[in-house]
């Protein structure tokens, strides 16, 4: 049979309903999509979970109870490293600021190095031309970036506004102003880093900053954030979650498809052996008709990751997508490799059994 002949059969198959190809295709489409979303759902969760880790400052250790170097501790930023870099920021407490629209009532300051503002604040070019407040002190004073706060100690210029809220992390910040101070100002008593993910040489570089003096025996390093598990690992979780077997699943669920698409039609298929049709003619068509319906399914269901991982995905969709089309790729292959050697092992002398087993 020529190529178009063959193809022009497939075809004539599919559009009459001989190959139940409409079945199949929501078959595989199902299944595909059920263990590829399953993948997709539980990558979402952990990168959900390292997101809200991020956020409440999880990922950022403290050294505490010793003599810190500013400057040494500004440098660890230089270091890099992780995927979103590292920042780090000395501080120490300040004066008491008692607000002269309040005099009864004063508010606690914390002398940060550039550092620090850059880390509290997120931004890689922080001012530090005038103190930062936090989001309930500009609530209650009506302070913004810009603003001026007469104070007993004198006038200050609010270069920004911070958000610090109550999720467990490190409360001295809730309700204070971060006061821009030189790295080589004196000393400090605590070194912060923050690194995402975190490596197993954090606590190593924090104790590098110490300054060598009698206090600095009793420093130790601890988690901003301690609500959140100090043991935890983003890239084991990732490596240990339960559907990173899909794959495999799908090569098996896709096995079974292509072999019952063409057990079942193996008195159709011997016939045709029998009418003259050879056996190459007959494998091209059987490919075909199964390239046909078992890949549009899997298409569609690439479409319905998509549009899932696009929708839900908080950080990296793509590359949560191309892990839960992993699934349904092993689908596809194990539909197509199956459905050839199954359809190898049927021939004319068959004929007779498997009108006999109809």
């Amino acid at each position: 049979m020529r190529l178009r002949s063959v193809l022009s059969e497939a075809l004539r198959n599919i559009g009459a309903g001989v190959s139940h190809a409409l079945l199949m295709f929501a078959a595989v489409l199902f299944a595909s999509t059920l263990l590829g979303g399953y993948e997709a759902a539980n990558v979402v969760g952990l990168e959900t979970e390292a997101v809200q880790r991020i956020n409440a400052y999880a990922d950022v250790g403290a050294i505490v109870g010793g003599t810190v170097d500013g400057a040494a501790c500004d440098r660890l930023a230089d270091a890099g490293g992780g995927v979103m870099g590292t920042l780090a920021g000395a501080m120490r407490a300040g004066q008491q600021i008692v607000p002269l629209a309040t005099p009864g009532k004063d508010i606690s300051s914390y002398e940060v190095t550039p550092g620090m503002i850059r880390m509290i604040a997120g931004s890689a070019k922080s001012d530090v031309s005038g103190v930062w407040v936090s989001t309930d002190v500009a609530k209650d004073f009506g302070l913004t970036k810009g603003s001026v706060m007469q104070t007993e100690q004198g006038t200050m210029s609010v270069a920004g506004v911070f958000y610090w809220p109550n999720d467990g992390r490190d409360t001295r910040f809730a309700y204070a102003l971060l006061v821009p101070v030189s790295a080589s100002n004196g000393t400090f008593d605590e070194c912060w880093v923050r690194q995402w993910p975190q490596s197993g040489q954090t606590e190593d570089v924090l104790f590098s900053t110490l300054v060598a003096s009698g206090s600095s025996s009793n420093a130790g390093v601890t988690q901003v954030n301690k609500s959140f598990d100090s043991h935890y690992d983003a890239q084991a979780s990732y490596g240990q979650r339960m559907t990173r077997w899909m794959p495999w699943l799908g090569l098996a669920v896709g096995l079974m498809f292509g072999a019952f698409g063409v057990r079942r039609r193996r008195l159709e298929y011997a016939g045709a052996l029998h009418s003259g049709q050879s056996k190459g003619a007959q494998l091209l068509e059987i490919a075909v008709e199964t390239l046909i319906w078992s890949g549009l399914a899997c298409a569609s269901s690439a479409a319905l990751l998509g549009a899932y991982c696009v929708r839900m995905s908080i950080a990296d969709s793509m590359t949560v997508w191309l892990g839960a089309m992993r699934a349904p790729c092993a689908i596809f292959a194990g539909v197509m490799v199956s459905s050839v050697l199954v359809g190898m092992t049927i021939h004319e002398t068959q004929l007779f059994r498997f009108f006999k087993q109809r």
